[in-house]
This record gives structure tokens, sequence and C-alpha cells, in this order.
């Protein structure tokens, strides 16, 4: 059995051409997705990056493993303590392990482990190649020590190959040397000059005033990335940034395709295509980022292509990330582990029925702290820290009329919040009767000064929000914020 997982970081699935987006963004990822399963409600549990893929490899939500943020106490695995043995659980217990299981060879290719300080995501691999950037690679870092592991493993037998390509990640990296091969292309329709005006009163980081978190400083080394969107010059430099790291990850993407084909055996190998997260490409009024519980950020791809199994098949059902590993333990005809909580869907990839789950909950704890609910055509969304973005502690968007998050309707289907809100509580006391620990990590999040990434930013964000006109936000944001305006 040979699989290869491709992560590829920060991808909107709304930005990839088989998902509907009117550019030819991923013309390799579309052949996958042609050959085998799409999934149109697929979310990360837990967002962004090292919340999103502890939980992938552990097989366990955040508020389980203890992986919430992106700082403090809520940005290390759980220690078993007093029950551990001489190897801990996540040895046998990790995504990986379930390929090891089977003897198969384990090699990851990503800089994750050293970007987060996060060890624990080597669990399981045989092999570890750090491509040495910090999560600043481009294609051209990645793809070399792809295509020389497969020209040297790839006919093996049995392996898991799990490589991590960055380039639609802030900040968009392409090389100026590729150009812009959507240079004239249409934007995205629904960003109406009606829309960008409106969104030029966003408060908060990545908002159009703001595209580099609190300020709209640029950098040289990063000309497709905008300070600021003024203009639709502006919108067309953002949107197509992020669209030409998407495509130039793709043709990288081909790169490996062919080396399989060359060798004879792309026919054979499973292929799994996904992110840890998405990108705001300007829902719920963000540009550039994944720091926020919503649509944008925690949806996700995933492209399954299990030879011998459904082709061209597209669900619709919910599912979270870490569904993956009782999915695919039960397509190898191993046991799930009793300690993960996904749910397996392996009968849509066997048999393309429906195994979709009936609501979703989905945190955020390193921008802001949310949690979200997703059910039927709902999204709601429930503020603990604002991020400085001066959110509603509850919203509510109606994604098949609103898929952009562009209307939050809370205040007028107050049943269908409370609706969610029942979801929610009982999802959260699932999760805290199944777990030995007493704390929720959100809270342990909020006790030790809130979200990393708005830590330390409040007053010269106001200055900035004064200078630039905009200094009715600030009374407001002092007064949810007294402590942090006091103490930074």
């Amino acid at each position: 059995m040979k699989v290869l997982l491709l992560d590829l970081d920060s991808t909107n699935p709304g930005h990839l051409s088989c998902y509907g987006y009117h550019r030819q963004t991923s013309p390799n990822i579309d052949r996958i997705a042609a050959e085998g399963v799409r999934f149109n409600n697929y979310y990360t549990s837990d967002a962004p990056c090292f919340p999103s893929r502890t939980a992938l490899m552990t097989g366990k939500f955040g508020i389980h493993n203890g992986v919430v943020g992106h700082g403090g106490t809520a940005a290390d695995v759980r220690h078993e303590g007093a029950t551990r043995g001489f190897r801990d659980k996540l040895a046998d217990e990790s995504f990986p392990a379930l390929f090891r299981s089977m003897n198969m060879k384990t090699a990851l290719i990503s800089p994750f482990a050293e970007r987060h300080s996060a060890y624990t995501f080597y669990a399981g691999f045989n092999e570890m190649y750090n491509t040495g950037k910090h999560g600043g690679e481009s294609a051209e870092d990645v793809t070399p020590t792809v295509l020389k592991w497969l020209d040297q493993n790839a006919n093996d037998d049995n392996w898991f190959l799990y490589v991590n390509y960055w380039d639609p990640h802030t900040p968009y990296r392409v090389p100026e040397s590729y150009g812009n091969p959507f240079e004239g292309e249409p934007l995205p329709g629904w960003i109406t000059d009606e829309v960008l005006e409106k969104q030029k009163e966003k408060v908060g980081p990545h908002s159009v005033n703001e595209i580099n978190m609190f300020d709209n400083n640029t950098y040289p080394e990063y000309p497709r990335y905008p300070g600021e969107i003024k203009n639709r010059n502006d919108l067309r430099k953002m949107i197509d940034g992020y669209d030409c790291g998407i495509k130039y990850m793709d043709e990288h993407i081909g790169l490996i395709f062919d080396q399989l084909e060359k060798q004879g055996i792309m026919e054979e190998v499973v292929i799994i295509i996904t992110a840890d997260h998405g990108e705001n490409m300007g829902e719920l009024d963000i540009y550039g980022e994944h720091g926020t519980c919503d649509q944008g950020t925690c949806r996700i791809p995933m492209i399954i292509r299990w030879p011998g199994l459904i082709k061209g098949h597209v669900d619709n059902g919910l599912h979270y990330h870490l569904d993956l590993l009782p999915t695919v333990a039960e397509l190898v005809g191993k046991d799930p582990k009793p300690r993960w909580d996904g749910e397996s869907y392996a009968k849509v990839i066997t048999h393309g029925e429906e195994e979709g789950r009936d609501f979703l909950v989905v945190s955020q704890c390193a921008h802001v702290c949310q949690r979200s609910v997703r059910f039927g055509d709902w999204l709601y969304i429930r503020t603990y820290h604002d991020g400085f973005h001066l959110f509603n502690k509850e919203m509510l968007f109606n994604l098949k009329d609103d898929p952009f998050e562009q209307n939050d309707v809370a205040k007028e289907h107050p049943e269908v919040c409370k609706e969610a809100v029942y979801y929610l509580n009982d999802w959260h006391d699932h999760m805290m009767s199944t777990m030995p620990f007493d704390v929720d990590p959100l809270w342990t999040v909020m006790k030790e000064g809130g979200p990393l990434h708005a830590r330390g930013h409040l007053k010269n964000y106001i200055q900035r929000l004064e200078e630039t006109g905009r200094g009715h936000a600030v009374p407001e944001l002092i007064r949810r914020h007294p402590q942090e305006f006091k103490e930074r």
C-alpha cells in the first residue's frame, strides 16, 4: 500500500477550480478530485495551524489534547501524567502510527514541528525532513526533497508520505519570475465596489485597512502582498497574490504526479489532499488571515482518491478533519483507537453513502477566542475574546444565502441561535465528561491574557485607529478590554 498525503497550508477550497472557483488555479488537484471523492463540507476542528495539525495527528479535539492556541499553556500537548508508561499513548495512537502498525515506512516532509516547537508532530514517523525555512518555504524549496524521496522509495511496497506546502500562507511568496497568470482575469464577482466600501468600515486585524495584521506595512521581499486595500487595484493584488500561490503550488504537485507516472505507480497510490485551515479572502470582511472561527478559516478541502473505490463523487456531509483517522483505519481493516474523537465516513469512499454528522463545533483561540457551530445552512459563532475586531458576542450566518459571511442575522433568528447554543453545550458536556482533565483550554487562554496574536497590540492599534480617522471605535475597544489597555 502506498499513501501520499498533501497538506496544503492555508488553502481555501473556494479558491480551487474543482470546488467551483471561476479561475483555473488547480488543474492537478482537480484531476485527483475527478478520480476520487471531493468533500464539500469538511472542517478543521481547531484552528489555526498548530491546533489543527495537533488534532489531526492525535485524533482528538483541542479541548482533549490541550492545544487550542499558539502560545501559553494551551500550546503544549497535555502530559499523560501518572498513567504514562515507558512510551506515551501518542506513540501508538498518532495518525502515522496507524501506518506503522501495518509495517509501512512513514515519512514527513515539513518544517512545521520547528516552526511551532510542535515536536509531538513527529510521533509515528520513521523519517523527518525539515525543509528549513520555518514555514517561509516556497514550493521550489519543498519539491526537490519530495522528488528525491520518491526516487529512492516510491517502488517499495508499503509507505506513507506526508508533504507540507506553504505557498497560500501569508505573506504570499511565489517568486516574481513566475509572473501573474491571472492578470486581467475577473476578480470574485461577489466583492463589488459596494462591498469593498462597506469593508473599509471594518475594525480589526487583517481588515482592508490593516492587511499586515495591525498596520499597513509592506515588505519588499513580498511584493505580492499589499499592506492595505484602498481600491480595486489593491484588491487585485491581494486576490491574485493568493491565487498565484495556489497555482504555483499546484504546478509543483503536478511534478510529483509526473514522478509517480514515470515510476509507473500513479494509479496504485492513495492520494489525500487537504489543508490545516483555509484563508479568509473577504469572508467576514477579513483578508489574508486564518484568525477566526468562521467559514473562511475553518472550512478546508478534502479530496481522497483511493484506487478501486468510488470515483468522481461529491459528498456534502459534515465532517471534521480528525474523522480521517477512523476512516482510514476502517478502510485498511484496523480497529479505530478508542481515544480518537473522530467518526468514520468510510462508506462515502466505498459506496458513495452519506455519513455526515448532524453538527460540528469548531474552535479558534490563537487570534480570537471563539467557538462556532455548523449545522444545516447555518454557521453560529460565539465570541469570548474578539481579538479587537469588535465582533458581536453572537453571530449567525445563513451560508446558503450568504456564503461569504457579509450579513449577521443573529438578531433576526434568536431561535436558531438558541438551537446552536444547545448543540454547543451538548458538545461541551460530552467533551468535558470524556477526558481526565477538569479545565477547558479555551478558558486557560482567556485567563493567561487572551489569544497570543492579540496580546500587546491594543495600545498601538488604538493609536493607529485614531490616526486613520476611526477613533469612534476606541471607547468600545477600551470598554471590552480594559485590563489589556492598562497593562500593555
